[in-house]
């Protein structure tokens, strides 16, 4: 997904709001001028999330611009300015924290996901995210693993059906089950299956659904058990694959790995903003 300063705003005036309260004490006793600060990575990494500036600042001023200076998906050095800010000081003050709270998880995203493309090494093996995002940050993590050369899983529940472990334990037929499915939500969304094990498998297949999700497994059982999948239906692996394993699933002939790592374990990217007066 892509963000768009429209679809932000909401939550940047949420996000304002929370950190903002009544009003900022520590700016009470500054003079009322404008400054410049650049934005400056002080690692290097992936930058994400240069929508986000401009959205702040005018939630805060419309006495504000903000130039960009790198684009997103931009692998900078630490030293870089990838931006420059011209604001009200108590209102670049007002929106720092906000602002760089908010680029510094996606740069780190997008760089641990550029990371995990670089370590798989194989063009053929697309890398997805998953659900695990905290709430309320769903659409930065799911942007920023765009930016940083992954593709998007499932934003929501409502976006495709996936049946899963807990999922299995309540159903007696599958087949009867995907078809049910397929009568109420109609031929535009895809049916995915996860198994666990080889029986979970042959009832996947036998259900001629779209996508199954291989989990838990072995590169060897993975690369085994791909072989008994028909080409027309699209195979994910995921479970329990770390950025030391990850090189292993290489050449599996899966369509796609994906990795709850890319956003429940973020390490944030170390930007700053340094000002100066005019």
């Amino acid at each position: 997904m892509r963000l768009t300063p429209r679809q932000i705003e909401p939550a940047i005036k949420n996000f304002l709001a929370e950190d903002i309260g009544r009003g900022d004490l520590s700016t009470l006793t500054l003079p009322n001028r404008r400054v410049t600060g650049d934005i400056v990575a002080r690692q290097a990494g992936v930058i994400a999330g240069q929508v986000i500036p401009s959205v702040v600042l005018q939630a805060l001023s419309e006495d504000s611009q903000y130039e960009q200076l790198v684009a997103d998906g931009s692998q900078v050095e630490a030293g870089t300015i990838i931006g420059r800010i011209t604001a009200p000081i108590a209102e670049l003050l007002a929106g720092e924290r906000v602002l760089l709270n908010l680029m510094q998880r996606m740069g780190g995203i997008a760089t641990t996901t550029h990371a995990a493309i670089e370590t798989l090494n194989d063009a053929s093996i697309a890398v997805l995210d998953t659900r695990k995002t905290l709430p309320g940050l769903r659409q930065f993590d799911k942007a920023a693993v765009v930016i940083g050369g992954g593709q998007n899983h499932r934003f929501g529940l409502d976006d495709a059906v996936m049946i899963k472990d807990n999922h299995w334990a309540l159903i007696d037929d599958l087949s009867a089950t995907v078809q049910q499915l397929r009568n109420l939500i109609g031929p535009t969304k895809i049916i995915e299956v996860e198994a666990e094990t080889e029986e979970q498998l042959e009832a996947a297949v036998a259900s001629h659904v779209e996508m199954i999700m291989i989990d838990n497994q072995t590169p060897a059982t993975v690369k085994a058990w791909r072989q008994l999948i028909p080409a027309p239906i699209k195979v994910e692996v995921s479970g329990g694959i770390t950025p030391a394993t990850l090189a292993q699933y290489a050449h599996t002939g899966v369509d796609y790995i994906s990795l709850g790592y890319l956003t429940h374990s973020v390490t944030a990217l170390d930007l700053a903003i340094e000002i100066e007066a005019e």
